[in-house]
């Protein structure tokens, strides 16, 4: 084969394997704990 046809297989090789590897991300979702809210001061003890 002449070098043209093996540069451009090669090219198409990477580009094939590109695509492929870039539809396998994952998203990872978490989920936030909820806010609590802190005691306000009263002054005294109860």
């Amino acid at each position: 084969m002449s070098k043209a046809i093996k540069s451009i297989l090669a090219v198409g090789f990477v580009a094939l394997v590109a695509a492929c590897a870039q539809q396998e991300e994952e998203y990872i979702v978490v989920e936030p704990e909820p806010i609590s809210v802190e005691p306000t001061y009263t002054g005294k003890y109860k």
